[in-house]
C-alpha cells in the first residue's frame, strides 16, 4: 500500500522539483541580497541631503528599480528570453529561471532596503561624523548594523515573493515544484498531484518565515 501511494504521489519527480525550487530560491536570493543591498544604497546615499548626493544618479537607479520591479514577473520572463538564451544557452531548466528571478526581485528589495536606511536615527550618524568615522565606517559601521534587523526581514518578504515566482516560471519550462505541479498535476489530470507540490511550496515557504523571523529577532536589540 506504501509503495502504491508513493508511486501514485510520484515522490521521485516530487523530490527532484522540490531540490530545483530550493536551488532556484537559494541562488536567486544570494544575489538579489547582494545586488538589492547595492541598489538600496546607492539610492539612499545619493538622495538629498546625504553623503553621496546626486540628482541624476539617484533619478536613475530610481527609474531602474520602479521600472523593474513592476513588471508583472511571467511577462518579464518572456522579455528576458533573448537575454537569457544568449546567457544561460537555453530558456529551459532551473539556471534558465535565474536572470528572470534576480532582475525582478533585486529591484524589490532594493526599495525596501533604501526605506530601511531611511528609518536610522540621524542622530547616530551625525555622531558617528562627529566622532571622525570615515564614509566607509559610516556605511559598514552605522548603516548597515543599524538597518540589519530590517535587512534581513526584507529579504525574508523577498525570498517567499521568490518561492512563488519559482513557481510561476516553473509553468513555461523552468523546472521545480511549479513545473511538476503543471506538468504532472495539471496537465496529467491529476488534482493530487497539484495538491502535494502546493503543500510543498508551503512548507518551504514556513521554513523561510520562520528563520527570517528567528534572524530578525535576534538581531533587534530594542
Amino acid at each position: 500500500m506504501n509503495n502504491e501511494w508513493l508511486e501514485l504521489i510520484k515522490l521521485e519527480k516530487l523530490i527532484d522539483a522540490t531540490q530545483e525550487t530550493i536551488y532556484m530560491t537559494a541562488i536567486s536570493v544570494t544575489v538579489t541580497f547582494i545586488l538589492g543591498l547595492a541598489l538600496g544604497l546607492l539610492l539612499f546615499l545619493t538622495n538629498k541631503g546625504n553623503m553621496w548626493e546626486n540628482k541624476a544618479v539617484n533619478t536613475v537607479i530610481g527609474l531602474f528599480v520602479n521600472i523593474f520591479r513592476s513588471i508583472p514577473f511571467i511577462i518579464l520572463i518572456v522579455l528576458l528570453i533573448p537575454f537569457t538564451k544568449l546567457l544561460v544557452g537555453s530558456i529551459l531548466g532551473a539556471n534558465a529561471a535565474l536572470p528572470a528571478l534576480i532582475i525582478g526581485a533585486a529591484p524589490f528589495y532594493a526599495r525596501m532596503v533604501e526605506i530601511a536606511l531611511r528609518e536610522i536615527d540621524k542622530g547616530v550618524i551625525e555622531a558617528s561624523y562627529a566622532m571622525g568615522a570615515s564614509n566607509g565606517q559610516i556605511i559598514f559601521k552605522v548603516l548597515i548594523p543599524e538597518a540589519l534587523p530590517a535587512l534581513v526581514s526584507g529579504i525574508t518578504v523577498t525570498a517567499i515573493a521568490l518561492v512563488s515566482y519559482t513557481a510561476m516560471a516553473g509553468v513555461i519550462g523552468a523546472g521545480g515544484l511549479g513545473n511538476f505541479a503543471y506538468l504532472e498535476g495539471f496537465q496529467g489530470s491529476n488534482p493530487l498531484l497539484t495538491f502535494v507540490a502546493t503543500v510543498a511550496i508551503l512548507i518551504l515557504v514556513f521554513i523561510i518565515q520562520f528563520t527570517g523571523d528567528y534572524f530578525t529577532k535576534k538581531l533587534d536589540k530594542r
